[in-house]
């Protein structure tokens, strides 16, 4: 593969990706995206052989507070401002755009 990133090769992506794209984005996404496998065909020249891996720069520690029972809102309240309810739960259709 070249080093430069081709308009034809991000329209092939963006077709594979089933993106409709204009002449306009599809010149700023190839200026964008050649500039990311720049960065990352940089960073593979770095000599990393010493560097531990992490999945995160900094330690991590859960911070969880006490677990306390408060007050929650009324069932039937809640109920009554649904569009759709149904044998006192809500109803919500099956696909997106049905009716329940």
């Amino acid at each position: 593969m070249s080093d430069a990133l081709t308009r034809d090769e991000v329209a092939k992506v963006a077709r594979l990706a089933r993106l409709v794209l204009s002449d306009a984005e599809l010149e700023v996404y190839t200026e964008q995206l050649g500039q990311i496998l720049e960065h990352a065909r940089d960073m593979n020249t770095l000599d990393l052989t010493d560097v531990v891996a992490t999945a995160h720069p900094f330690g991590v520690t859960n911070v969880v507070r006490e677990d306390v029972v408060t007050p929650s809102l009324d069932r039937e309240t809640v109920l009554a401002m649904a569009p759709h309810v149904v044998d006192h739960r809500f109803a919500v259709p099956r696909i997106l755009g049905e009716a329940p």
